[in-house]
């Protein structure tokens, strides 16, 4: 993962900022890891969706935490920019909504590898870069909407089936939430983790089996793989993660080459994808809390935060084994609900996204809808169908209006 020396310039930062870290960038980097690492559970039933045994979760996701980690730390020392590091955290809800291909996980394993090689390649080839920006963001917009849209509802039916669970949950979520809502979901999966604890059999057993298990997963690549996960996923990736990772990064005044960044992402997930990691990208949320002014008054030393963050992203990942056990030992819909309050605020932003301009409107509602159905064909998840179901209508769209502008222009 290197990075030329000028590569990444900022305007508020340079690579020869002085100052060691502070308590105040070590807090941010440590409250922007256990943010992010607390929608594991959204990753975990990401990557059981698409085949993953439980050990192959675990593996997966302590690859993912390893690879934020040390891919947080280095960009971040070699740049001295606050670039934080994350799991595609949509592009797990996506997985979690896309169900098994032929070919079993060792096939969705082929289509992370695949997503890894095409945001490389979107580093070194800027035009795979704009064609990627070229999809119509209500389009993007919608089709992520429509992925996140069965999570969303997950609290509303865990009330209904388990209201002696799901409902302190929720409340305490909304509570927490009107104070400090950063804080809201980190509270709520560790009151899920206690109230599981309490109710039902988590049977940890011998804490040696708690570590960690790396398992190295031999990928197979098929067609259906490659439509069904790798396009979508990388789309969603890079659209929602790390086009909005970069946007993060400017509205803090920092302006660093993504060509670069998203190349040595691409070779994170390239890292983390033979154990069953499926994508590393650029932080979007988290980034903020890295990249602000919480996390040092001098925009030059912030970068400190996000070496935290790295740092305590590794450490988190010692504690995949521990998360595979809680969410196997939790009814289904109460894991689905945590993570649906942990995706409501990209939900909403998706949403919002998708409807904004009016003359795309109904071209997003069809790739809303059709994404959020959930329809399957040649074994091909709906995400897919999605985008091309309103593509199509977004082409009709602007080939009436072309021809409308025309005759008037004639007349």
């Amino acid at each position: 993962m290197s990075v030329a020396p000028d590569a990444v310039v900022s305007s508020v930062a340079t690579k020869t900022a002085s100052g060691g870290p502070t308590f105040q960038a070590i807090a941010a980097g440590l409250l922007a890891a256990l943010v992010g690492f607390s929608s594991s559970v959204v990753v975990l039933a990401g990557l059981a969706g698409v085949g993953a045994s439980p050990a192959e979760a675990a593996s997966g996701l302590f690859a993912l935490s390893v690879a934020m980690g040390v891919g947080g730390i280095w960009l971040s020392w070699r740049t001295r920019l606050p670039i934080s590091i994350a799991w595609s955290t949509p592009g797990a809800a996506l997985l979690a909504t896309a169900g098994a291909v032929e070919g079993g996980f060792a096939a969705a394993v082929g289509a992370f590898i695949v997503v890894g090689v095409l945001i490389v390649v979107a580093g070194f080839w800027k035009p795979l870069g704009r064609w990627v920006a070229a999809i119509p963001g209500p389009l993007a917009n919608a089709m992520l909407a429509g992925v996140l849209l069965g999570f969303c509802l997950a609290p509303v039916r865990a009330v209904a089936d388990v209201p002696e669970l799901a409902l302190p949950i929720v409340i305490v979520w909304a509570l927490v939430a009107r104070f400090r809502r950063i804080w809201a979901v980190p509270v709520a999966v560790a009151l899920t983790v206690v109230l599981i604890a309490a109710t039902g059999d988590i049977g940890f057993g011998d804490a040696a089996t708690l570590l960690p298990q790396p398992l190295l997963i031999a990928p197979v690549f098929n067609l259906q793989a490659l439509i069904g996960i790798a396009l979508p996923l990388f789309i969603v990736t890079m659209a929602s993660q790390n086009v909005t990772g970069m946007a993060v990064l400017g509205a803090n005044g920092y302006r660093p080459d993504a060509s670069p960044l998203f190349r040595d992402t691409g070779i994170l997930t390239l890292l983390a994808a033979p154990f069953g990691g499926h994508a590393i990208n650029l932080a979007a949320i988290t980034a903020a809390l890295c990249a602000g002014p919480e996390a040092h008054p001098d925009p030059a030393r912030r970068w400190w935060a996000a070496v935290s963050a790295g740092v305590a992203y590794i450490v988190f990942g010692l504690l995949a084994g521990a998360a595979v056990v809680v969410v196997t030992a939790s009814p289904p819909v109460l894991i689905n609900a945590v993570a649906g309050l942990a995706l409501l605020g990209a939900f909403g932003a998706a949403l919002m996204g998708a409807v904004a301009e009016p003359n795309d409107r109904e071209a997003a509602l069809v790739t809303f809808v059709v994404t959020a159905s959930g329809v399957t064909f040649f074994g091909i998840s709906g995400a897919f169908w999605g985008l091309i179901a309103g593509g199509a209508v977004y082409a009709l769209a602007r080939w009436r209006r072309a021809d409308r502008d025309n005759a008037i222009r004639k007349n």
